[in-house]
């Protein structure tokens, strides 16, 4: 009989930050060892982080991996637990490879990325090459079958592993968040385990990484694909399995504990709380700044933002222009009670006339219209940079995905910032998320428990207050059926005729559809946000500016 203590280190690792992320698998490697812990395994590059992206590109960028590498394999030695990690990797033909070592007793053994995904938000194909399948390795005892992330979505290469001897399967992963990730991942790593009747570990970073989230929620899987342990999301943890083995084969995975992870709308929160938190610290902004109108988007951004940063680090703008109701004014003044932050009142009522009257001659005899409420948004804009630039602190824009797929937001107004908490959840996401917030609380949150959304900003009608008695419903759909309508324009791609087939109004369907269109070159101005659905803005969504076609 032998005993093999493998750990799944679920770490958080930022990218370009190599010497940290170097020192943070030393410091894990020094944990187990005090552990008797034989084999530490980490994510997917996590030494360069992940990812990447066009980094890789930089031959000093790969140079330096390389020498994390190289120092890892130099102070390896047989007292300590031999290391499996991912870095950026120049083969011999001078190629890139998204690669994978396992590190012990200064020996450096390598696998290559095999399947290298292009969809969605990966690039992969654009900067590294892709390598062979290979074979298991031998570790501490152990026929390890290694595999990089995008290789365990297919058969052929655990099924090679399972034919060239491999004990038990390893995949190592940078698997952003989204909606449907959990009952994917654990879908595709029960298919894998079905077709080998290999026990099979999976190990995922938790962290943000621009507007990627990564939830972590590592698993293990014995033989009969039952879970013997899973890591939490949202947050560092590391999980230990005993691997039994009885004449060189597997009898038993021990089990560990089997953490609960978040699902449905508190993970949807959980994510942009660590979304906004990292980039905010990763980029070195020393809090943030938004203006507070009273409505629902504004406030739980500001909910979220508190949970993320504390109450010191977030800063309040009220910014009324003479629309402005009272009871808009003091719904924002509730917001900032119950989240204990500072709140300024800038009056713009005057800033609006001066711009009305210097523009006046040349707007002479023309009716008012979006351009004179652009103008009170633009104003806003401005102050709230202008404090942004001031004070160092991230200027949060707070647009749903809803209003920004049909261009009901502002360019160089209520666009302005450096982040979207928001970007990528639908209006009728957002009415859902605040009262989830409003009863419901993690330990993690650095805001109140308790209230922390104005129950007013919530059942009242959303309205931009632009102009007297506005609603967001005069103009659009009710954001039930318009929400609906743009998850399948937008998430499942169906044609305007089949939307309409399936019970919608044409004329609606067919106004939402333009409204889209006519949008796209506004959306690519717009700040970076914390990705929640299958189909975020940004580079996962690439539709050109410029674009003839219409569906009839």
């Amino acid at each position: 009989m032998k005993e093999i203590k493998i750990a799944s280190c679920q770490k958080y690792f930022s990218v370009g930050s190599l010497e940290e992320n170097y020192k943070k698998i030393v410091k894990e490697r020094t944990n187990c060892h005090s552990l008797d812990v034989d084999i530490c395994i980490f994510s997917e590059l996590c030494i360069s982080g992940y990812p990447p992206e066009d980094l890789i590109l930089k031959p000093a960028f790969v140079k330096k991996n390389q020498e994390i590498i190289d120092k890892l394999v130099q102070d390896s030695h047989t007292d300590c637990p031999a290391v499996v990690v991912g870095w950026p990797r120049m083969g011999d033909d001078k190629k890139i490879y998204n690669s994978a070592a396992i590190i012990d007793n200064g020996k450096c053994l390598v696998v290559d990325k095999f399947h290298l995904p292009n969809y969605g938000v990966f690039d992969e194909s654009r900067v590294f090459s892709s390598g062979n399948i290979s074979g298991p390795i031998l570790v501490r005892g152990i026929r390890i079958g290694l595999m990089i992330c995008e290789d365990a979505w297919y058969s052929d290469v655990s099924e090679s592993l399972l034919e060239s001897g491999a004990q038990i399967l390893v995949t190592i992963n940078g698997s952003p968040y989204d909606h449907s990730k959990e009952d994917e991942r654990l879908s595709i790593a029960v298919s894998r385990v079905t077709e080998t009747s290999l026990p099979l570990i999976y190990v995922n970073q938790v962290g943000g990484q621009d507007e990627l989230v990564f939830d972590g929620a590592s698993f293990v899987l014995d033989s009969n694909s039952n879970i013997r342990s899973q890591c939490p999301s949202w947050q560092e943890y590391t999980s230990i399995n005993k691997i039994l083995l009885n004449e060189g084969e597997i009898e038993n995975v021990s089990a560990s504990k089997v953490n609960n992870i978040s699902s449905g709308l508190e993970a949807k929160y959980q994510a942009m709380v660590m979304g906004l938190s990292h980039y905010v610290k990763n980029n070195n902004f020393k809090g943030v700044v938004l203006g507070l109108s009273g409505g629902i988007d504004s406030a739980l951004s500001t909910a979220i933002a508190v949970d993320a940063l504390g109450n010191d680090n977030v800063r309040g703008v009220r910014m009324p222009s003479s629309i402005s109701s009272e009871g808009s004014l003091k719904e924002a003044e509730e917001t900032a009670k119950l989240l204990n932050i500072e709140l300024k009142t800038i009056d713009i009522s005057n800033l609006v006339d001066v711009f009305e009257k210097h523009l006046g001659s040349m707007f002479e005899g023309l009716e008012k219209d979006t351009t004179e409420e652009n103008i009170q948004s633009r104003i806003r804009g401005i102050l709230l940079m202008a404090i942004s630039n001031k004070f160092g602190e991230m200027l949060l824009s707070t647009g749903n995905k809803s209003e920004i797929s049909v261009g009901y937001t502002t360019i160089y107004g209520d666009m302005n910032g450096g982040f979207n908490v928001l970007k990528d959840a639908y209006k009728t996401d957002v009415y859902s998320l605040a009262r989830w917030r409003n009863k419901n609380f993690s330990n993690s949150f650095k805001g109140p428990n308790g209230l922390a959304i104005p129950k007013k900003s919530i059942s009242k009608f959303p309205s931009a207050e632009l102009s007297p008695n506005q609603k967001d419903q005069d103009n659009l759909p009710p954001y039930d059926m318009l929400d609906q309508i743009l998850k399948m324009l937008i998430e499942e791609e169906k044609s305007v005729r089949d939307i309409i087939s399936s019970g919608y109004d044409r004329k609606i369907v067919k106004r939402v559809y333009k409204l889209i269109l006519s949008s796209e070159y506004k959306r690519r101005q717009s700040p970076p946000g914390v990705k929640l659905t299958g189909r975020s803005f940004g580079k996962e969504r690439r539709y050109p500016i410029t674009n003839a076609f219409y569906e009839e």
